[in-house]
């Protein structure tokens, strides 16, 4: 067995496959940090050892067979609890106890300052309101020491020399612990800042995400000009009867989520999925002038993948998912909406005229309005269908997006 498959196996100590991914860091963080303790108590003891401390040897020597003891019993029992408990107990009880019989600070070399590892521990392992109890706990113990130091013998076997060895050593280990510990409480925090981050701006635009940390709130912002794209699969609702819900849901995620690479490459925002429709728009939260032409082009990548996709299912013999994209360009307000769950929306009738520009569209095409028109007729061949009657908004110019010029 190598070194990375032993450290794999002694990390997993304890471990439960209900554990989630904080408290199985949390156990084999401590299972891995009590073996440096207990090869650390074996080295103090058999140094105090040869340095004539016989009966104070036997204090870090207990501490790494009961700190060992401890390990095995986890391993078998799985209360991290108990185990935590007991590691903090020993770190926190056993340093005293051998700075006692080596006679105070000064002669023990400042043993005690490993108990300081105690309460931080207790932050790193338990939750930060419950370290206080072990600061306190150690606190209490400084203070013993201090009354009891009358009582304990003025030298020990050390010499002045092995007393100053022992003071470095102790200091040195100690800082050094105490800097690990607080470089992985900033690396804590930093990786759950950043993924907080990933997770807010998933949900919103990097500009509107901003403005919320800033202000607690983003103002709602009327934009001139915007592209709006609708996206909606014929039949969709038969296909998905015949489908399991996972199969379902797998099916959307991984178009979803191709429709999500392609609007990024086009500096598109996403606005939202409502069943099997996919709406977007370019233009904002920033605004740009090549919005129409992005969202277009948008549109034919979007085309190109799902008749790649139409291919695959038909020579596996399940039903395609046909689509029918329809494009907008008009005047909206964006904002957030609600103080739970938010979401990044956009309202107007641009918005209801670009749905309508993909319901009266034809599978596989892209049917755009007399306004997107406009602003693509120089980079795309277009086909007018003449005014179209929509829903409620009467007859309407539409085009058919045939390609690039």
């Amino acid at each position: 067995m190598n070194l990375q498959n032993l450290f794999s196996e002694v990390s997993a100590i304890g471990a439960t496959k209900g554990d989630n991914e904080e408290l199985k860091l949390q156990k084999s963080l401590l299972v891995i940090c009590s073996i440096p303790f207990i090869i650390a108590g074996v080295i103090w003891g058999i140094m105090y050892m040869m340095f004539g401390e016989t009966h104070s040897a036997i204090i870090p020597l207990a501490y790494a067979l009961f700190s060992l003891l401890s390990i095995i019993y986890f391993g078998y029992s799985r209360r991290f609890k108990t185990f935590r408990f007991s590691q903090l107990l020993l770190i926190l009880l056993l340093p005293f106890i051998l700075m006692l019989s080596l006679g105070g600070f000064i002669t023990g070399s400042g043993v005690i300052l490993w108990s300081l590892l105690s309460p931080l521990g207790a932050m790193l392992f338990y939750k930060p309101s419950s370290a206080y109890k072990w600061l306190i706990a150690f606190a209490v113990l400084v203070f013993i020491s201090f009354i009891a130091h009358p009582w304990l013998r003025a030298k020990n076997n050390l010499t002045d020399e092995q007393i100053r060895i022992f003071f470095f050593i102790n200091i040195s280990a100690v800082g050094a612990l105490i800097f690990m510990m607080v470089y992985y409480f900033v690396r804590k925090k930093n990786f759950f800042q950043a993924r907080s981050e990933t997770l807010l701006l998933n949900i919103l635009p990097k500009q509107i995400a901003e403005e919320l940390k800033a202000n607690g709130r983003a103002e709602a912002k009327h934009f001139d000009e915007v592209t709006v794209m609708f996206t909606d699969f014929k039949n969709f609702t038969q296909i998905a009867e015949k489908l399991s819900p996972t199969e379902l849901v797998t099916e959307l995620d991984m178009i979803f989520a191709a429709f999500d690479n392609i609007i990024n490459e086009h500096n598109l925002e996403k606005i939202k999925t409502i069943g099997d429709s996919y709406m977007c728009a370019g233009g904002l939260p920033v605004p740009g002038s090549t919005h129409a032409i992005d969202t277009v082009s948008a549109a034919i990548k979007i085309r190109e993948f799902i008749s790649q996709h139409i291919r695959k299912r038909t020579d596996e013999g399940k039903d395609p998912f046909e689509i029918r994209i329809g494009i907008h360009t008009g005047p909206v307000v964006a904002g957030i909406v609600g103080k739970i769950k938010f979401a990044y929306d956009i309202w107007g009738d641009t918005v209801n005229l670009a749905s309508r520009m993909e319901s009266s569209g034809e599978p596989g095409r892209i049917n755009i309005s007399g306004s997107t028109y406009e602003l693509v007729k120089a980079r795309f061949h277009c086909t007018h269908r003449g005014k179209i009657k929509a829903k409620n908004k009467g007859e309407v110019d539409m085009y058919f997006v045939e390609g690039l010029l």
